[in-house]
Parts: structure tokens; C-alpha cells; sequence
């Protein structure tokens, strides 16, 4: 990948509805350029997918954190797909370390925040957690 295909990801990551005219146009290349480089980063792999975000998607919740949970024995797949069925279990990652998942929670108020804690922690197969709550995000 040269900077023009990094520039070229950086304006569709931007806008990625953007048209090969418009991205011609803030590439300072022509179109047939755009199109070419395109299909060469979707066929090496580079550019794996395009998406739709949603509103909910990009709702940011007043109150976030990072919930990392020790699991006992081969409980780690039963966890899993608890924390799935929660709404406001944003993410759930699998880790190295002291910790066997870490869980991203999201809610609109601190009380909720506690409960979707608490309802975690009595979950089969959770021994030990730990919080942390996300004050600010820089990107």
C-alpha cells in the first residue's frame, strides 16, 4: 500500500457513500485512478468490507466501561452467550493475561450501569471482575 491508497481509505473511511468523481476530486487523481486503485485493495484484501452505521450504532451512551471477568473452568462459551443476550453489552473480547473475557458495557445512567454489573457478576462460571469506567475517548 503506497499513500495514495492510504489516502484513498482515509477519504472513504470519511465518507465511504463518497462517488470515484468525488474521491478523483480530493485525491487530486482522475477517476478511472480511483477505480482502479479500488478494486485492487478489495482484491488483495486491504479493504475487507463496506458497512452501514446506524444511529444506535453511534449512540454514544453516557456511561461506558470495560467489565474484564475471570471465568471458571470451560465456562468461558456459556458466559459468552449471556453477555450477548444483555443490550447494553456492546462488545465482548476474549484476552490473554489475568483476565479470560472483557466485556464493553454501555447504559444511559449509573444505577443501570450497577445493575448490568451485578447481573454479570451472579452469572455461572464469573469468579472475579473488575471496572473501569470510560471518562473520555480521544479517537
Amino acid at each position: 500500500m503506497d499513500e495514495l491508497d492510504t489516502r484513498l481509505i482515509m477519504a472513504l473511511k470519511r465518507n465511504a457513500r463518497a462517488s470515484l468523481s468525488e474521491l478523483a476530486g480530493i485525491l487530486g487523481v482522475t477517476r478511472s485512478t480511483v477505480r482502479v486503485r479500488l478494486e485492487k485493495l478489495v482484491q488483495r484484501g486491504e479493504i475487507a468490507g463496506f458497512t452501514v452505521l446506524t444511529r444506535s450504532d453511534v449512540r454514544p451512551d453516557p456511561v461506558r466501561g470495560l467489565m474484564m471477568l475471570e471465568i471458571a473452568g470451560r465456562g468461558a462459551d456459556r458466559v459468552i452467550r449471556s453477555l450477548q443476550r444483555l443490550p447494553e453489552v456492546r462488545a465482548v473480547h476474549s484476552t490473554n493475561g489475568t483476565w479470560d473475557l472483557i466485556a464493553e458495557v454501555g447504559t444511559d445512567t449509573l444505577e443501570h450501569f450497577d445493575q448490568v454489573l451485578s447481573t454479570i457478576r451472579r452469572l455461572d462460571s464469573v469468579t472475579r471482575s473488575e471496572t473501569n469506567l470510560l471518562l473520555s475517548t480521544r479517537r
